[in-house]
């Protein structure tokens, strides 16, 4: 056991030292998780809100006031513009919406005798959902209008003059309508007068249905941050650049005369293929812990259960190990090797969660991606970071990278044994 200790330190003193490897397996990984997270990360950041473009045609203090109570809204990012620019942008899809004031909207917000409604929206028909949900946000937005108004005792009698005004000289309404409205506007001014202001400032007098907002947790558990999305599939990435670069260093060993060497030492092929097999298993291991060491301290990336993140690493690292062992023996040469190794390690990146996140997947593509151990690896290492798996949801995907491994293994091992009679 002494000797293949001693075969696999060789071994990882040569990944050490080999600087442009180690960017492969280090670097690169960190580099697209961090990436990778800061992009996932900003798209979180006002999540469900609706973009749109507000034209301000009227410039009168209603208009103002509907801006400000836009802006206001949680649900709404508000970004003030021109028409021709307005509708630029959602053509293009920078912005779902544009919402225009049109001029006369100060006029048509008077809560007696109102004109038509001065606004225009502008939206793809596609976008049916989104629309309704702006004119409901809208609506609330001339609400709170509605409300500052009757809080406001000098303007609400300047409205209920105006309107008492266009009812005695309008010719369409008979002389006993307009007694009853002339009464109507001369206790309306009377009441306003007589009514405190504050308790329509604290919204107390007139409201819609009060809603309250209650959290409720989807079914299933999710991410904390777009970090622990992104460095499980980080963590493969340094296992898959060690697995091609000791599947390559057993072949470079090879031509190089190293491995007859070592053979006319007194080892045999077990001990030699033993000491590879365990330095390719502790650089996948170590790459694995210092990703996560590195993704707690500077990302905030949290483990649930440190325990079965151990054995999910040590599973996935033991896959590898086999998979290396495999590729080793897809080719005579370092070029050969190299070549067949990053095509089948990309394809397994590609359908396993490497560039396309697992919990991002449709479900076809999530069926499609259990042929790849990768999905495997990130979704044992998920298991242990965020997903909170229990022993028995560890089991299924620990075996599946244990069977794979052993079995690559056991026919590199085979290959390899013809290859050098």
């Amino acid at each position: 056991m002494r000797t293949v200790w001693t075969l696999a330190k060789k071994d990882l003193l040569l990944l050490v030292r080999d600087r442009f490897g180690m960017f492969w397996v280090l670097v690169f990984p960190l580099l697209q998780a961090t990436f990778f997270g800061a992009i996932f990360s900003g798209q979180g950041r006002g999540a469900g809100q609706i973009s749109i473009a507000v034209v301000d045609e009227d410039r009168s203090e209603e208009s103002r006031g509907l801006i400000e109570r836009l802006k206001k809204s949680k649900s709404l990012t508000v970004f003030e513009s021109n028409r021709e620019s307005a509708a630029t942008d959602v053509r293009r899809g920078k912005r779902v919406a544009y919402v225009a004031i049109r001029k006369g909207f100060g006029e048509s917000s008077r809560i007696f005798m109102p004109a038509s409604a001065e606004l225009e929206v502008g939206i793809d028909p596609s976008r049916q959902a989104e629309a309704g949900y702006l004119q409901g946000l809208l609506m609330e937005a001339s609400f709170g209008g509605i409300q500052q108004t009757f809080a406001n005792p000098q303007k609400m009698q300047a409205q209920i003059r105006k309107s008492a005004e266009e009812v005695a000289a309008a010719d369409d309404i008979p002389a006993s309508q307009k007694a009853i409205f002339q009464f109507f506007f001369g206790a309306m001014e009377q009441f306003v007068t007589k009514l405190d202001p504050e308790l329509f400032k604290q919204g107390a007098a007139i409201a819609p249905a009060k809603i309250e907002s209650v959290a409720v947790r989807r079914e299933g558990r999710s991410p904390r941050s777009s970090f622990e999305i992104t460095f499980p599939a980080a963590m493969l990435w340094g296992v898959i650049g060690c697995t091609a670069g000791f599947a390559v260093s057993l072949v470079t060993e090879r031509k190089s005369g190293t491995l007859l060497r070592l053979r006319v030492a007194p080892l045999t092929r077990r001990d030699v293929l033993a000491g590879k097999a365990v330095a390719c298993c502790a650089a996948c291991v170590g790459i694995i812990v210092l990703l996560i060491v590195l993704g707690r301290l500077v990302f905030g990336v949290r483990v649930d259960r440190p325990g079965m993140l151990a054995i999910a690493a040590m599973c996935t690292a033991l896959c590898f190990v086999g998979l290396s062992m495999f590729i080793s023996v897809l080719g005579r040469s370092e070029q050969g090797v190299a070549g067949a190794s990053w095509a089948l390690l990309l394809i397994c990146a590609m359908l396993g969660g490497g560039m396309v996140p697992l919990i991002a997947m449709p479900g076809w593509m999530l069926r499609m991606s259990s042929v790849s151990p990768v999905k495997w690896g990130v979704y044992a290492l998920e298991g242990a970071i965020w997903r909170d798996f229990s022993p028995a949801e560890m089991a299924m995907p620990c075996a599946i990278l244990l069977a794979v491994g052993a079995v690559l293994f056991s026919l590199g091992v085979a290959i390899n044994r013809r290859i050098d009679r």
